[in-house]
């Protein structure tokens, strides 16, 4: 049967428009997910230049971190709805909106700058009192309150990141992140080891490296931010905008959810990681390798739903749900098939992945089960991240936190403490629940995004 001339050409435009929506997500994502990659690369430098100092100063920085991650993780977490709201106005070509938006995500940096460092602070003080050895815990606390003065330029960054992803500037970031790893590897010569003249300052100095490589990347951004604009006839900073409490209590009503949603993921890993320290030292090893190379992955799809969001964003703020929806669906297809393939390979080498970390027999025996475990939620695990992404995109944040909560502290966590400890599965048991978990989290948010990707303009 020969198809009708019409019909033909309606399949190549719209073959056209999918693999037109494919390039762009594609150039939106690769520098995002690099960045993401960054991110990471920075805690890895910390550790291993502080290496020399001692297996003491090498748990100062990692206890460190880990305080300092929750909070000021939380913080970014609120600037997420700028994703939403600059994008939005970026589609529809409201250049004045994207500078307001940028406005207020920069004040609303600045006013959780205090809280986060206070608490930030208060925590160092309680390292002596929870039972952490003090040769560990006083370098820690020290670490923990020069990262506090790092705090604003870490939220100023965090706001102009995210306006620039939203207006789909996303390569500076990535050159952004390659340089501030350039200044905290150099840092960390110098402030550690006491080079060029410094004094050696050891795990104090490490921490004055990532101090000064968050203000690079700040200044970096807002720099690129101002002159980005300018080029494109918008000065920035021409007609600042003065605080705004309705846009800032809008901001806060979209990113709040998108916060909670990130302290519940990560609480509940960190809830798994503090069980894993119930069992055996071999346990809570192999446990530790195979979240790194889960946490490895999952910068993939993490960077994809980031230009998920700017993607179905810019596309609502057009007025163009069919490409909202195009976009997101390629956003899932790209992390699912991400995804699959790690956990392919997690599936065929196991046991080179475990001896990347260590020989010994113990994790090995383990280890390799645990990466099969992690290889069957790899591609459940990119989907809920890819649909966080695409639902951000819709302006929809409440449904990723309440299916999180529900996914995790419901029913992935106490089955897998059962599983662990009343049926003693062990570690396989705490990661059984996990995966089940990521399963119901995935389902529930993929069928979100279905339903919610064909309702109508202005209905979100």
């Amino acid at each position: 049967m020969v198809r009708p001339k019409s019909e033909t050409a309606g399949e190549i435009i719209a073959q056209a428009d999918w693999r037109r929506e494919l390039r762009a997500m594609i150039a939106l994502a690769v520098p995002v997910v690099l960045s993401e990659l960054g991110w990471m690369a920075q805690g890895v430098v910390d550790t291993i230049m502080v290496g020399k100092l001692g297996p003491a100063a090498i748990g100062a920085v990692a206890l460190g971190n880990a305080v300092y991650y929750t909070p000021s993780i939380a913080a970014i977490g609120v600037l997420l709805g700028l994703d939403t709201l600059v994008s939005h106005a970026y589609g529809r070509g409201d250049h004045d909106a994207c500078h307001h938006w940028l406005a207020q995500g920069i004040y609303l940096a600045c006013l959780f700058s205090l809280p986060v460092g206070l608490i930030v602070v208060a925590a160092s003080y309680a390292f002596t009192h929870v039972g952490i050895a003090a040769v560990v815990a006083a370098p820690a606390a020290g670490y923990l309150r020069i990262l506090a003065v790092g705090t604003p330029p870490l939220l100023l960054y965090g706001a102009a990141r995210r306006y620039l992803q939203g207006v789909g500037q996303v390569r500076v970031v990535t050159v952004t992140f390659v340089v501030a790893n350039l200044v905290n590897w150099a840092g960390n010569w110098i402030f550690i080891y006491g080079k060029l003249g410094m004094p050696a300052l050891g795990v104090n100095g490490s921490a004055w490296s990532t101090v000064v490589a968050r203000l690079s990347m700040a200044v970096a951004l807002i720099g690129f931010a101002w002159r980005y604009e300018r080029s494109r006839g918008h000065p920035l900073f021409r007609h600042w905008a003065r605080p705004s409490l309705l846009k800032l209590k809008q901001l806060i009503r979209l990113g709040a959810p998108a916060a909670g949603q990130i302290i519940l993921e990560v609480g509940a890993w960190g809830l798994g990681t503090f069980s894993a320290g119930w069992l055996t030292p071999v346990a809570l090893a192999t446990h530790q390798i195979a979240l790194n190379y889960a946490a490895l992955t999952y910068m993939v799809p993490l960077g994809i739903s980031a230009a998920a969001a700017v993607s179905v964003g810019h596309a609502i703020g057009a007025g163009d749900p069919a490409r909202a929806r195009r976009a997101g669906w390629l956003a899932e297809g790209l992390g699912a098939a991400f995804m699959l393939a790690a956990g392919i390979v997690f599936v065929i080498a196991p046991r080179p992945l475990i001896a990347l970390y260590t020989s010994d027999p113990e994790v090995l025996a383990v280890g390799h089960r645990l990466l099969w475990i992690a290889a069957a939620f790899q591609i459940f695990d990119g989907i809920q991240t890819v649909s966080t992404g695409a639902l951000r995109g819709l302006g929809e944040t409440r449904v990723p936190m309440i299916a999180n909560f529900v996914g995790y502290w419901i029913i992935g966590l106490p089955l897998g403490f059962v599983l662990c400890f009343l049926l003693h599965w062990g570690i396989y048991g705490l990661w059984i629940g996990l995966t089940i978990a990521l399963v119901i989290i995935a389902c529930m948010l993929l069928q979100r995004w279905h339903k919610d990707s064909l309702r109508p303009v202005g209905t979100h």
